[in-house]
């Protein structure tokens, strides 16, 4: 099944449905890793909205990635919560590594067991430096 055809089929999944857009970037970003400015003008067509309003739903939320990330990636919430509990010095002490992207969320829910990270859907709580470099570790 080429690209092509896996977004068709996406996009025939939820044809008619109310609200199918960010159903369908999700499903895209599942599939693909990144929702390029090609399948952007696709599900605008198929919806009937602009590229524009796409683009500005894709931008938006940062789940949704505009360009493939060949990285390993570890989401390190820096909310309030976690902030209290001390992430802005595992920061500062976690070594670069070049070949994990460590994004910035702000909220994965995990308010009493922060400072709290997720790779992929898995998501960890209770963290210090040395457990948060070793999830690091592991995704190099």
């Amino acid at each position: 099944m080429t690209n092509q055809d896996e977004l068709d089929t996406i996009l025939a999944g939820h044809m008619g449905r109310e609200g199918a857009l960010l159903p369908i970037l999700h499903d895209v970003q599942a599939a693909f890793g990144y929702v390029s400015e090609e399948v952007v003008r696709r599900i605008a067509q198929a919806l009937n909205l602009t590229r524009a309003e796409v683009h500005g739903v894709v931008s938006f939320y940062h789940d949704f990635r505009e360009a493939p990330e060949y990285r390993p990636v570890l989401k390190l919430c820096r909310a309030e919560s976690c902030q209290a509990r001390g992430v802005e010095a595992m920061v500062a002490a976690l070594p670069e590594n070049p070949r994990v992207a460590v994004e910035t969320v702000y909220c994965l829910g995990l308010c009493s067991v922060g400072p709290a990270a997720m790779i992929g859907h898995e998501v960890h709580g209770r963290l210090d430096a040395a457990r948060l470099g070793a999830l690091v570790e592991s995704l190099a």
